[in-house]
């Protein structure tokens, strides 16, 4: 560091020793703020005792001004009234700084001192008198440096400088005005390594004593004087003393003895001790001094907290006359005691954080103040429980963050209370400590799917339950809370003709149209779990399986009525005649049929196979006996209740022929809907017989695929009916092969049969459900999905037209394509999804179609910035508040969600009140971060920022108003230490001849003052108005009997006192007259050879006087001088002998002289008379007490 240039870099952390300007004991340093540059004097301290320049905080180059900063330091002394102002240029080095600094060229000194300098009674300096020894002045770093003065030059005094020491050169005499009485002196100076710097000395001289002795009047400068006994002041041993006393200690306990010595003997070498408080009346309540010893004792055990430091004016009177005092002046420094426990700003912390934070993550600051000294509050925290369940978190044992370990999880655990402990580390008895307890709630993130309560629910439920009747319910749970955990519930696929409904917010299924089980025997629902989060979690892997149960309610249908059929009558036995064929819509047993023959008689020659419905030959035929039989047949199912059908069959018996049935059409081709129904007929088909009553039967021999055919005789031809539904995508071509017979002999024929498509599928979508997620900051038209469904039927029947079920404003659906597009903005924060449902139609007739639902997330885009919950936040707190309290918590929240809605909070590009206050990063609370001064700042206007984590990041800002609140921490000021007050003498009794005037910085009652008069008003001369200062003239002030009152005032803000020195001088007012008595001159005329020897020059002066020293006398002769024997000086009184004296002849006269001034005249004799001398002339005048001889 070069003199008087301070360099800071960045690195320096806070705490570093910059320089240390300590004088040695017996000076307080403060920081002079009105000077110092505001942005650096909030990065360094002075310590108030010992003087030592530290950094406070750490520096950020980037943010410092492009110049260099001034830092003024007041030093100044407990024991006279000097006074030493050091100035640094201060430079700030650091990567992001690419000023060259060059110190600039100023003409302010960089050392200041004021000082006193008591002169002597003759008020003269002799060459080598001592004036100053510059290392009481100097500060430690400068006397390490070597330091060489060159030169000093006084306006006044010729000094020159002789082993660091200021001395006089030449004598001289100051002058007697006593506004006159002072020097400046300038110095400079040169280190050991060349640097400059100076140093200006403005010396005050007072005399030793206080009180000013009255001017005697003129004539009584021509009185001899008479010299006095001296009565010799005490003298202590030290001009200060500084003792330390612990805190606590009882009552009577010893401080310090104060040892004054006086060399007069006898009563008059007897001391008398005294002594006052200097700043603080407090301290007076503390301690005594015995006045006989000088042992100082404590009168009532001490608190530091209360007061660290006392300061007294410690006095030694001795018993001469007149008495005679001297002052010296003690420091008592508490010493701290650790007799105060660490106090938490709060008994309970309460705060809430979002599950799922990442490791790191700022819970909350506890902080706790004691009140002891540094060395007895080192605080250290800890968690005490920090065991178990509270792992998680860890504390930062110096400044009390506490953080997160392990990422929390709300379902684990939702509260945890952390007990603190805050140790004070003291040594004096021994460590204290605090607790404070720590609410942590963890808020709920919605981090869980709903989870069902089973993988599969199977149900069975009968074909003629009612409708809007309950048939399942499914049930799924959220382990999260609060919305993130209500469930909602809906069907995404299975739902075929929306045969069933579920209640969104219970899961109840409940069908709504009638079940057929012929129709559609089982269904499969896929539900979705959906919670209310932001965005929502969903679960759609919910299948509930509806069976439906066959109920007996379809009798069986045969497939064709009369059956008709013809038999040889000798055919054997067994011979099968006729397959009698019914179906049953049923299904299991209600669908198994139970063939019984009806209207028969006994030895009936036909038989009916009761499962497969085939009628035999029972008996042999006879058709000569019988020739037709006609005969009932009855279908029984097995359902309960149970149901049948009952058909005719007619039976020919024929005679034996010999011609073969033979087909018209060999080849038969047509086409069939699939979608005919059962019992459609298809074709009839002919064959013809010769023979003569022959009777041909029509059977389908081969090719009759799932039996979706039925052929019967009707009027000699076969008709083929449809006796199953069709299915085209199953089977499309049909090649029956069909028999006809008479009997004996057969023919065949080929029917083709082409299923045609009919609008038989409705459309399937490829997912049953879609999930879609679609950032709301894409613009609108921006195609959210494309979904597909596909129609197993061809041509118009599969080409699939796109609908929404209902109108959703946000969307829309390209009617051919399936493509989801938006038509105006998505907000995340008004809708977090959407679930769309959409209907994929074909253009079959009828219309056939399907279902899905589109599930579409909206992701949170960063598009909103912070809101705080005010437009201003206002605070206060008082500017004594301890380093890290807390003033005031700002809350800001984020519409948007995840790490785009969380806030932190930061001054960064803001104002931090040039470091004075902090932010906590993620509480929003705002702390102290230096000492506050009211004085120096009573408001700050500061500005935060509530910045979000989005990407990139958007923020808010927020004004914030703190006033610092005043504590009486500021004495009385007067304007100067010594104040000088004129005032005309015959002044009015009792009006105010001045007002004397103090200023607090402080403010409202701590500002109020108190003025009173301790000193030097004796006898009660003066009255000081106790609220106003207006001093008052109690007796008649006379300029000839006391030209200047000297008194001491104080001014009081209750408890800190301020003292200064008031001289009162009173201007003189001509209220006297001139004084002249009667006089006369002797000389001698004798004439020698010495031709010069006659007295030319001034011989005396009229011996008048005026006791107003502003009168101006005028002298003149009135009579007797016609011969101008005498030469008088008209404006001095001053006489010479006229040469016309320069001769031996006798000569008496008499004169008249007049003395005028401007309030009246005097009238004289002068008597001259010669005398005879033989070797002088000598003058007398008679009445002048002084004699003027020339040789």
């Amino acid at each position: 560091m070069g003199c008087f240039d301070l360099h800071l870099s960045e690195t320096l952390h806070s705490g570093a020793v910059l320089a240390n300007l300590s004088l040695g004991p017996g000076w307080t340093y403060k920081i002079d703020r009105t000077l110092t540059s505001k942005y650096i004097g909030n990065f360094i301290k002075v310590d108030w005792r010992d003087g030592v320049v530290r950094l406070n905080g750490e520096v950020d180059c980037a943010r410092a001004p492009q110049s260099s900063l001034p830092l003024y330091v007041k030093i100044q002394s407990l024991t006279t009234e000097g006074l030493v102002n050091a100035h640094f240029n201060v430079f700030v080095h650091g990567r992001n700084c690419v000023f060259k600094y060059k110190r600039k060229t100023v003409t302010k000194p960089d050392i200041n001192v004021d000082c006193v300098y008591n002169v002597g009674l003759t008020s003269c300096f002799s060459p080598g008198d001592l004036l100053l020894s510059f290392k009481d002045y100097l500060p430690v770093f400068t006397r390490n440096s070597g330091v060489f003065s060159t030169s000093c030059t006084s306006d006044h005094l010729n000094v020159f400088v002789r082993n660091g020491t200021l001395l006089v050169k030449d004598a001289y005499c100051l002058e007697t005005d006593l506004r006159r009485l002072k020097d400046t002196i300038r110095c400079s100076f040169h280190d050991s390594n060349g640097e400059p710097f100076s140093m200006c000395l403005k010396l005050r001289f007072a005399p030793v004593q206080t009180s000013l002795h009255s001017m005697q009047h003129v004539s009584d400068q021509w009185k001899p004087r008479i010299r006095r006994a001296v009565n010799s002041a005490p003298q202590f041993q030290l001009p200060n003393y500084q003792v330390s006393v612990p805190e606590n200690e009882p009552a009577g306990t010893r401080v310090i003895t104060l040892k004054a010595t006086d060399s007069d003997p006898g009563e008059a070498g007897k001391i008398e001790y005294g002594m006052e408080a200097l700043f603080d009346s407090r301290s007076n309540d503390f301690f005594r001094i015995d006045p006989q010893t000088g042992s100082i004792e404590t009168v009532q055990p001490l608190d530091r907290e209360v007061k660290d430091t006392h300061v007294f004016k410690v006095t030694a009177t001795d018993n001469g006359t007149p008495r005679r005092t001297t002052t010296s002046y003690l420091t008592v420094t508490v010493s701290d005691t650790n007799d105060h426990g660490p106090v938490f700003e709060q008994n309970e912390y309460r705060v809430r954080i979002r599950e799922n934070v990442e490791v790191g993550f700022e819970v909350i600051t506890v902080r706790a103040t004691d009140g002891d000294a540094p060395s007895n509050a080192n605080m250290i925290y800890k968690i005490v429980n920090g065991e178990g369940v509270n792992s998680g978190f860890e504390i930062d044992s110096r400044n009390g963050l506490v953080k997160i370990r392990v990422r929390p999880d709300r379902e684990t655990m939702s509260q945890y209370q952390l007990i603190v402990e805050a140790n004070d580390q003291g040594k004096d008895p021994g460590p204290r400590s605090a607790t404070a307890t720590v609410h942590i709630t963890v808020e709920d993130e919605n981090d869980n799917y709903p989870q069902f309560s089973e993988k599969r629910y199977v149900v069975q439920v009968p074909e003629n339950v009612a409708v809007n009747t309950k048939v399942a319910q499914v049930e799924a749970t959220d382990r999260d809370e609060g919305n993130n955990a209500k469930v909602h519930y809906s069907i995404i696929s299975g739902n075929v003709k929306g045969q069933f409904f579920i209640h969104t917010p219970t899961g109840a299924i409940d069908v709504i149209n009638p079940l057929d089980y012929e129709m559609i025997r089982e269904y499969n629902l896929r539900i979705k779990a959906q919670d209310g989060g932001r965005p929502p979690l969903i679960n759609g892997t919910g299948i509930v399986v509806i069976q439906v149960v066959d109920v007996n309610d379809n009798a069986p249908m045969f497939v064709s009525t009369p059956f008709q059929a013809t038999v040889l009558e000798n055919v054997p036995i067994g011979y099968s005649v006729i397959h009698i064929q019914a179906i049953d819509s049923d299904s299991g047993e209600n669908a198994r049929l139970d063939y019984s023959l009806t209207d028969t008689t006994p030895g009936f020659p036909f038989t009916i196979n009761n499962s497969t419905g085939w009628i035999t030959v029972s008996v042999e035929l006879d058709r000569e006996t019988t020739e037709y039989y006609t005969f009932g047949v009855e279908a029984r199912d097995n359902g309960v209740p149970v149901m049948s059908s009952s058909a005719s069959v007619s039976i020919t018996v024929l005679d034996v022929n010999d011609n073969i049935p033979a087909f018209t059409e060999k080849v038969y081709s047509l086409k069939i809907n699939e979608d005919a129904v059962v019992g459609t007929s298809v074709l009839t088909v002919t064959a013809l017989d010769r023979d003569v009553n022959s009777v041909v039967t029509y059977q389908i021999s081969s090719g009759n695929t799932r039996n979706r055919f039925a052929i019967t005789s009707q009027s000699g031809g076969g008709l083929i009916t449809l006796a199953l539904p069709l299915d085209y995508k199953q089977e499309r071509q049909y090649v029956l092969t069909v028999t006809a017979s008479d009997g004996t002999r057969f023919d065949t024929a080929q029917v083709f049969i082409n299923v045609t498509d009919a609008n038989t599928h409705r459309p399937v979508f490829q997912s049953a459900s879609y999930h879609q997620t679609f950032s709301e900051d894409r613009p609108i038209g921006s195609t959210v999905v494309v979904i597909s469904a596909t129609d197993e039927d061809t041509g118009e029947n599969a080409r699939i037209t796109y609908i929404m079920e209902d109108n959703v404003p946000q969307f829309k659906i390209d009617p051919d394509t399936g493509a989801i597009t938006t038509q105006m903005e998505i907000d995340y924060e008004d809708q977090a999804s959407y679930t769309l449902a959409i209907i994929a139609r074909d253009n079959g007739i009828p219309q056939k179609s399907d279902t899905t639902y589109v599930e579409i997330i909206v992701l949170d885009a960063n598009d909103n910035a912070p809101q705080f919950g005010r437009d201003k936040y206002q605070g206060t707190v008082f500017e004594d508040a301890p380093v890290f309290t807390s003033v005031l918590q700002i809350s800001a929240s984020d519409r948007d969600s995840g790490s785009n809605g969380r806030v932190s909070y930061t001054f960064q590009g803001g104002d931090d009140g040039e470091g004075d206050f902090m932010i906590e990063q993620y509480s929003g609370i705002i702390r102290t971060q230096r000492k506050l001064d009211r004085e120096n700042v009573p408001v700050y206007n500061l500005k935060a920022y509530a910045v979000d984590r989005g990407v990139p990041p958007l923020k808010a800002a927020v004004e914030i108003q703190i006033s610092v609140l005043d504590i009486n921490d500021n004495a009385p000021v007067f304007e100067k230490d010594e104040l000088y007050i004129y005032i005309k003498e015959n002044s009015p009794v009792d009006s105010v001849v001045a007002r004397i005037n103090a200023m607090d910085p402080d403010e409202g009652t701590n500002a109020q003052i108190l003025y009173q008069i301790v000193e030097g008003n004796i006898p009660e001369v003066f009255d000081l108005d106790i609220f106003t200062g207006d001093l008052k003239a109690l007796v008649d002030l006379d300029y000839e009997t006391k030209m200047e009152y000297v008194i001491v005032v104080q001014a009081t803000s209750a408890p800190l006192v301020s003292r200064a020195t008031v001289h009162i001088r009173l201007i003189d007012v001509n209220d006297n007259d001139p004084v002249l008595q009667n006089f006369e001159i002797i000389f001698n005329n004798y004439v020698t050879n010495k031709s010069n020897s006659f007295p030319s020059g001034i011989i005396g002066k009229v011996p008048a006087y005026d006791p107003d020293v502003s009168d101006k006398l005028k002298y003149s002769f009135v009579e007797g001088n016609e011969l101008s024997l005498l030469i008088l000086n008209p404006n001095t009184g001053e006489l010479k002998l006229s040469k016309d004296l320069d001769n031996n002849r006798p000569l008496e006269a008499t004169m008249k002289v007049s003395v005028t001034g401007l309030r009246d005249f005097r009238l004289c004799l002068l008597q001259a008379e010669p005398q005879s001398c033989s070797s002088a002339y000598e003058v007398l005048l008679k009445q002048a007490r002084t004699v003027c001889v020339w040789e």
